[in-house]
């Protein structure tokens, strides 16, 4: 169940949470998260030619940095971010500064905050719409086992599997953080639907793999998605912003 803080949060070591909110806020929320943008992050938003995304953009961006400040306690708009080779995100520490892990999705409207401590982790949402080409897509990023599994359900339950098997995958490989040089196709997750508490990631050619975990997410009616990190040991914690 997604929880609203009604008390401070603390995350400890062998905990990973995961955040839900809405990206269409409020007037005074948008021009409050906007206050607390850098001015590149400003500037992002303006290219954006649809000014919906630009204000998903904002929300999405002021709610991270809410996010963070509230783990960490630094303001939210002296925060700093750099990136990796492969462009996955990530706080510019300080000195005293916890060791705080995030990742971000979004979807028509919909968004998952991820964080742990000293430990990657890598989340996904997806909106289930049918695109009509889920086989072809199936196949060319989906691993042989995988694309066996999908066409083994019934005729109406493909398109939620495929959006579950996609969201699994997308989530391993953010929370690996190395973005295209990991090929879709040569890892294996489960694709049953279900809350299932662990699901495992397999490989014949990464033994990498064997070291993270998933765990699915039921981020509302009509979205799925699925968070992933390091080890096994963790458990999950599930908030709703407000």
């Amino acid at each position: 169940m997604w929880q609203i803080a009604v008390q401070p949060i603390s995350l400890r070591c062998q905990e990973v949470h995961v955040w839900r909110a809405a990206l269409d806020v409020e007037p005074a929320a948008l021009r409050t998260f906007e206050d607390s943008l850098s001015e590149e992050e400003q500037a992002r938003a303006a290219r954006f030619h649809s000014v919906l995304h630009a204000h998903h953009f904002k929300a999405g961006r002021g709610i991270l940095r809410a996010l963070l400040a509230r783990y960490i306690g630094v303001p939210a708009r002296h925060l700093r971010f750099s990136t990796n080779t492969h462009g996955k995100p990530s706080l510019l520490l300080t000195p005293g500064m916890a060791d705080l892990r995030f990742n971000v999705s979004h979807s028509h409207g919909m968004a998952l905050f991820a964080f742990a401590l000293g430990r990657e982790v890598g989340v996904d949402v997806e909106k289930v719409r049918p695109a009509g080409n889920e086989d072809r897509l199936a196949e060319r990023f989906f691993s042989p086992r995988e694309v066996a599994a999908l066409r083994a359900l019934p005729a109406g339950a493909q398109t939620e599997g495929f959006f579950h098997c996609w969201t699994r995958k997308e989530a391993y490989v953010k929370a690996r953080g190395e973005g295209l040089s990991i090929n879709l196709a040569s890892f294996y997750v489960p694709l049953a639907a279900g809350e299932l508490t662990a699901l495992s990631i397999s490989s014949n050619d990464d033994p990498e793999a064997a070291r993270w975990s998933l765990r699915e997410l039921a981020p509302g009616n009509g979205y799925v998605g699925a968070v992933a990190s390091e080890g096994t040991d963790w458990s999950l914690h599930l908030w709703q912003w407000t």
